[in-house]
């Protein structure tokens, strides 16, 4: 079992078993939240893990009905009006590249040799929004070791799912993205405590719309390093391509740490609209932080770098 340094959350943090399984009949009426396939890994096994952020959660309706999934279109709500064809399982994920042993994982497998953790997390979308999400996960290097990393390697490239035939968006070009999704990172970003692969929120199985079965939370970079529906994780030891870098690379750049000094080009990045906080003049927005909050855990991987830059 994986120990950590950090402060452990109080009983008090951790959401209640009876508001998430109440929850399940809101799951039930939405199309395509969870194919039929997986309902039997519904109900994760989970255990409360660190790092977990004392603001209030986003609604489970804003989590689950308010995403950025253009494999499935360019609108909020096109990932849960859209993902009711996607079948999430069966499902493997390859683990290959600069490694010893090279795997192959099922999914409900991995879940099951695992202790999956519920982490709540902030985070920030680089279109100046926000949320605070309670995921249930795997740290990615306890999954990583299992493939025995070589010294070669210098960076972890992720690969998503391709299903055209499934997924609207990639079949009508959403974006003019170049399918599959592809995203990276430094392999010690890759090996931090704090990043996870999530297979569930709310301490039940991943929605289509949110990436199911499993994604990629790094909570101190924008949310479109998340990857989503991964197939193939690859260690490497040169820098690889990302999607929003290929797509517009003087807007997206390759690390995406949120960062209020430094603004997109076309918007500020020193506050951000808190998705959910709506009352009757609307929702709040709030100032940005370094690192999304995390500048505690993670600065010292960026020492001495320019952070302008190396955006």
């Amino acid at each position: 079992m994986a120990r950590y340094s950090f402060e452990q959350p109080a009983a008090s943090e951790i959401t209640p078993k009876a508001a998430y399984l109440n929850r399940r009949s809101l799951l039930a009426g939405a199309g395509g939240m969870i194919a039929a396939g997986s309902a039997r890994a519904a109900g994760l096994q989970t255990r409360p893990g660190p790092f977990n952020a004392p603001e209030p959660q986003t609604p489970l309706d804003a989590v689950t009905h308010y995403n950025n999934f253009y494999e499935f279109g360019l609108e909020k709500e096109d990932p849960a009006r859209l993902s009711g064809r996607f079948q999430p399982r069966p499902w493997t994920v390859r683990i290959d590249g600069a490694v010893a042993k090279p795997i192959t994982l099922d999914i409900d497998a991995l879940i099951a040799k695992h202790t999956v953790e519920s982490r709540i997390y902030r985070m920030r979308c680089v279109e100046a929004w926000s949320m605070v999400i309670p995921w249930d996960g795997i740290p990615l290097a306890q999954i990583l070791r299992e493939a025995d990393i070589l010294s070669s390697a210098r960076y972890v490239a992720f690969r998503s799912v391709l299903r055209p035939e499934e997924m609207p968006g990639q079949s009508m070009g959403a974006g003019t993205i170049d399918w599959p999704y592809v995203e990276g990172l430094r392999l010690d970003e890759a090996m931090h405590p704090l990043t996870l692969l999530a297979v569930g929120l709310y301490g039940d199985i991943l929605p289509n719309q949110n990436g199911a079965p499993i994604r990629l939370v790094v909570p101190w970079k924008y949310g479109f390093k998340g990857i989503k529906s991964i197939t193939t994780i690859t260690l490497l030891d040169t820098m690889p391509p990302t999607s929003w870098n290929r797509l517009a690379p003087d807007e997206y750049g390759f690390y995406a740490n949120v960062n209020p000094e430094v603004d997109h080009p076309r918007w500020s990045q020193a506050s951000e609209r808190v998705i959910g906080s709506g009352g009757f003049f609307g929702e709040r927005r709030q100032p940005t932080r370094l690192f999304n909050g995390y500048a505690e855990q993670v600065a010292p991987l960026y020492a001495g770098m320019d952070l302008r830059r190396y955006y």
